[in-house]
């Protein structure tokens, strides 16, 4: 059971995955020690699945954000699947219910890029049809959100010049 201390841990490893025990032990008012015990037993139960890194994709060279709804005229979901988990160009890979059969996030260096992410999803056997969607701006991104717990850490793309109000 998660309790309102392990939400705060939580929050705070979410924005943050690089205190210690001892920092985190000060924001819940616990020892170093407990803080550590109910890390573990939040691993432990598959809540935190894994400690990453948040990596500014800009800061690599890639700018472009672009969501794409991909059909197929039959079952090629695995395909599908291993095609795009060998491309490290597309972070994530959803089967979806409505109009289209999966739901790709894409993210490269520009336009020319996208064209070639989206030629080798049609090498894909049975992908008839796409629909991309590119960001223009990034209003926020985050992780699972926390009941109860407010992050500050949003990633936010502050408004440019060229903003229009």
């Amino acid at each position: 059971m998660v309790d309102a201390i392990d939400r705060k841990i939580l929050g705070l490893l979410i924005e943050d995955a690089g205190r210690t025990y001892a920092q985190l032990g000060r924001e819940v008012s616990l020892s170093p020690a407990a803080v550590h015990e109910r890390v573990r037993r939040l691993r432990a139960s598959g809540i935190v699945r894994r400690t990453t890194v948040d990596v500014d994709p800009d800061a690599l060279g890639r700018h472009v954000l672009a969501f794409v709804l991909v059909d197929s005229d039959g079952w090629v979901k695995d395909e599908l699947f291993a095609a795009t988990r060998a491309d490290p160009r597309i972070e994530e890979a959803h089967s979806v219910a409505g109009s289209s059969n999966f739901l790709l996030k894409v993210r490269v260096a520009d336009p020319d890029e996208l064209e070639d992410v989206l030629h080798d999803l049609y090498r894909v056997e049975g992908v008839v049809r796409s629909r991309t969607i590119m960001v223009l701006r990034r209003g926020f991104e985050r992780g699972v959100g926390i009941p109860g717990v407010r992050l500050t850490s949003d990633v936010i793309d502050p408004p440019t010049s060229a903003t229009r109000e």
